[in-house]
């Protein structure tokens, strides 16, 4: 897995705006951060809406959200690019979906499961990873791990607490 202080490993992805995207691409955003994603997993769907106000929340403060989807297309074609596309139209997404089809970046960052958060500071250096918050339930929240790391990195602190444990549905790798 990425460790804290790394930089953000490149990438060069399609998204479903019909746009390549890398991370030169949110340059001029404060606080950039990755998740990845699918379409299939109950716990990205439990998610989507919370992803959606982090970015809208947080938009103008200069942080820009981008979910990537690394999983095995021929095993789960639920999480196919024309599905991805239809999901982010349907769910409002408000910042871009992108597809890893080779699973490369996947592997660079250490995604274990979706949703897996890594947070990067202006210079593009790793200082959160693990989850968005602490229940699968928005009503039994305790902890906005996320947002709390965001306001961290915003305020030009150190991460209070920089690694949290993700959990959700395992990347869905391909076979080799």
């Amino acid at each position: 897995m990425l460790s804290l202080g790394s930089p953000a490993p490149d990438f060069e992805l399609d998204g479903v705006d019909g746009k390549k995207h890398s991370i030169g691409s949110f340059a001029k955003s404060s606080v950039f951060v990755v998740i990845f994603s699918c379409n299939h997993c109950p716990y990205v769907q439990a998610y989507e809406d919370r992803m959606v106000s982090i970015q809208r929340d947080y938009a103008a403060k200069g942080v820009q959200l981008v979910a990537i989807n690394a999983n095995d297309e021929k095993a789960y074609p639920e999480d196919g690019y024309p599905q991805m596309v239809k999901r982010a139209k349907d769910k409002g997404f408000n910042f871009p979906y992108i597809r890893d089809p080779d699973q490369k970046v996947a592997e660079a960052y250490g995604a274990v499961c979706t949703p897996h958060v890594f947070a990067f500071d202006k210079e593009r250096k790793l200082r959160y990873r693990g989850r968005i918050d602490d229940s699968r339930d928005s009503l039994k929240v305790k902890t906005h791990d996320l947002r709390n790391a965001i306001e961290d990195l915003l305020a030009g602190r150190d991460v209070s607490e920089p690694e949290t444990r993700p959990f959700g549905c395992s990347i869905k790798w391909m076979e080799i």
